[in-house]
């Protein structure tokens, strides 16, 4: 009996969660779409999703966010985010975290999603990680909202392990590759929680306190390509130690 309750408790808080999604998106939907349609209003489309999006999510699924910053990101300053990637949550906790506007690189599979799925592929840069042409293409476009001023963020995992008992995956090497090219600091985050409140897991999951921390960033000034590796492993210690700690 108290498994069965404890079953449709979770039930419940997981179609609270898209209900959370959803609302502020029917919303908002004019102002989203407006802002959405050109890329020098993205700062606003943003500030949206940040602010009467992410955080409401967070705070209504009972989830308070707390960030501790060992370096803070100076407004108008390009980053390249990154952190690990447990849950959906992820997106939110991120949009929470960085004040300055930022644009995802995620896979395409994500636009199949209702609602979400529509601003998605409208707002975000999207890599078919099956197709070269599409991997080649994302530099292109990261480029270009670098020059807007924009940071970028990627899960350098480039998805979620379908193991959970993994800590930290392998990382990819596109987000390394990317800072160096266009010389801007990487920033790793830690996300503690979010996996033990809302992993992909149907049957798990609960509300309480999602923690956060912004290690000090790794500049790439100077670096090339060939130190993309040891970038990308100095990163990932980082997030593993603190992970395991």
């Amino acid at each position: 009996m108290v498994k069965l309750l404890k079953r449709v408790g979770q039930t419940l808080y997981r179609i609270w969660f898209y209900v959370l999604v959803a609302v502020p998106i029917f919303l908002c939907f004019p102002l989203l779409l407006l802002f959405a349609s050109r890329e020098q209003w993205y700062p606003q489309f943003f500030w949206m999703a940040r602010n009467l999006w992410a955080k409401p999510i967070l705070y209504g699924m009972g989830c308070p966010p707390r960030v501790l910053y060992d370096q803070y990101l100076l407004r108008g300053k390009s980053y390249m985010l990154v952190a690990n990637h447990t849950s959906m949550l992820d997106i939110m906790l991120m949009l929470y975290t960085s004040k300055n506007p930022f644009v995802f690189v995620g896979k395409k599979e994500l636009e199949k999603i209702p609602v979400f799925g529509f601003f998605y592929r409208r707002v975000c840069i999207m890599v078919d990680r099956d197709s070269v042409q599409s991997r080649t293409g994302v530099y292109r476009r990261a480029q270009r909202r670098l020059k807007q001023g924009l940071s970028i963020c990627i899960f350098p995992e480039g998805g979620v392990p379908d193991d959970e008992s993994v800590v930290l995956d392998t990382f990819k090497d596109g987000a390394f590759k990317m800072a160096i090219a266009h010389q801007i600091p990487v920033v790793p985050m830690t996300f503690y929680d979010n996996k033990k409140r809302f992993s992909f897991t149907f049957f798990s999951g609960g509300p309480g306190l999602v923690r956060a921390r912004v290690h000090r960033f790794f500049e790439t000034e100077g670096l090339e390509e060939k130190d993309k590796s040891k970038l990308r492993e100095g990163v990932r210690e980082v997030i593993y130690k603190e992970l395991i700690a």
